[in-house]
């Protein structure tokens, strides 16, 4: 990577149909374009590469292809669609991730910008253009820095979900890797060596403040929301103490580690204490609210095996999230609504699904599986891996099988299908889809 990753709000504007079409066709002129390029020059080697530049430019394009076979009696298909959807929907979206970087002494600036154009048969053509990351960094001595502007913090030592992640925003645990948009924040870093068994200490002070658009789907505004990690390398284990002072958001405190017990196997886990946890709770006479203190836990592993199988498992434990009967009670409560056509109790149920029970993984108790396969019989730069993340309290689950190549120089073809399998009133068999097949291409340059 060329930068860190930052990230923004989504801000969507209907465009043209036509708008959308040129758009597309322009990213795929420059894949090929690209691709012809890459294959001139793959060869060619330039010891200026290596030398640190004051300017940095880079990026990359892409198209996605995704087709949706739809579940049209389940609760999340019943409040999406305002009328009967058809049995599948098809969806192409060209992506473009802009990224720069400036050296000039003491200091370093850097932004990350997001712009997506996506027609799909429901909702038609749809944009954003969203600003990810825009950063200055002044850096006196390498054991000190400071950061003031819009970035991700990447609190965590979790895979698929970062339960101490108090000042950024969430994963998604069914893509884990791709890039967020982060909070406006001002951030320092004091770093020290020492030669005992305390190996590095670095102290890490934050602020997020919410004021008018500032950080606004931060929390409450006309707040500082002090934050701070403490990182101790104490014999060979990664170790973090993780607090946000009472603001914005409740007060909350956190715990995380990583240590290599060999060469190829790690483990992980990360401890989250919320101070208050306010819970909208639906029932059958209505929407009660519930404000408690909730601990949430992650405990996870990734082995390497001789052959070259990356394992990672992770068990995580929501103490903010809903039981199995809060979740068959809201679903149960919409598929009354929509068949009795009462748009109105319907209206509200949606508004429920984007605050709270909607959000991903909203139960309490999961398992997330993922094996990859590097270059399986001697195929050449090959990755086949499969997914699944597991609601171990009602037994719904996705299955994602998934195949990467990277053997173009900067072109990544990924195909993957999702499988969604669960019961009536489950998490996962309330979902929108059955199943849903996706084709990435994505150049980088």
């Amino acid at each position: 990577g060329l930068l860190r990753q930052l990230h923004v709000p989504r801000e969507r504007v209907a465009v043209k149909g036509a708008d959308a079409r040129i758009l597309i066709y322009i990213l795929v002129g420059c894949l090929a374009g690209g691709q012809v390029l890459a294959a001139a020059d793959e060869y060619d080697f330039d010891v200026a590469r290596f030398h640190k530049k004051s300017w940095e430019f880079g990026g990359f394009v892409e198209m996605k292809g995704e087709h949706f076979k739809l579940d049209p009696d389940t609760a999340a298909s019943r409040l999406r669609f305002a009328d009967e959807p058809g049995q599948t929907i098809n969806r192409l979206s060209g992506t473009v991730e802009l990224e720069a970087l400036f050296r000039h002494g003491l200091l370093t600036s850097w932004a990350r910008t997001h712009s997506e154009l996506q027609h799909d048969d429901y909702l038609g053509d749809e944009q954003s253009h969203k600003l990810y990351e825009a950063v200055v960094s002044l850096q006196p001595d390498p054991g000190r820095v400071a950061d003031i502007g819009k970035q991700v913090a990447r609190w965590g030592k979790g895979y698929a979900w970062n339960p101490v992640g108090f000042i950024e925003r969430p994963k998604d645990p069914d893509d884990p890797t791709l890039s967020r948009e982060g909070y406006w924040m001002l951030r320092g870093d004091w770093i020290k060596s020492f030669s005992g068994g305390l190996q590095t200490l670095a102290v890490t002070p934050a602020f997020v403040p919410v004021a008018g658009d500032m950080n606004d789907d931060f929390g409450e505004p006309s707040y500082l929301n002090p934050a701070a990690k403490l990182y101790l390398l104490y014999q060979d284990t990664d170790l973090d103490f993780l607090f946000l002072g009472q603001g914005s958001r409740s007060a909350r405190f956190g715990l995380d580690f990583s240590r290599n017990l060999a060469a190829n196997f790690e483990i992980h886990g990360e401890l989250a204490y919320f101070t208050e946890n306010e819970k909208k709770i639906l029932t059958p006479t209505g929407v009660t609210t519930e404000s408690d203190a909730a601990l949430n836990w992650l405990l996870g592993l990734r082995y390497l095996t001789p052959q070259e199988i990356t394992i990672i498992g992770e068990y995580y434990r929501n103490g903010t999230g809903y039981s199995p009967q809060e979740l068959e009670e809201f679903s149960r409560q919409v598929h009354h609504a929509s068949g009795s056509g009462d748009t109105g109790a319907l209206s509200e149920l949606k508004q429920l699904s984007k605050s709270s029970y909607g959000r991903p993984n909203p139960g309490r108790e999961y398992l997330y599986l993922r094996g990859a396969w590097k270059e399986p019989f001697d195929l050449l730069y090959f990755t086949p891996s499969i997914i699944s993340i597991v609601n171990l309290e009602d037994s719904s689950f996705s299955l994602t099988p998934e195949l990467l190549y990277k053997g173009i120089r900067n072109l990544e073809l990924r195909l993957r299908l999702k499988w969604i399998n669960g019961g009536q009133l489950t998490e996962f068999g309330e979902k929108q889809n059955d199943y849903k097949v996706e084709f990435r291409l994505r150049y980088y340059f």
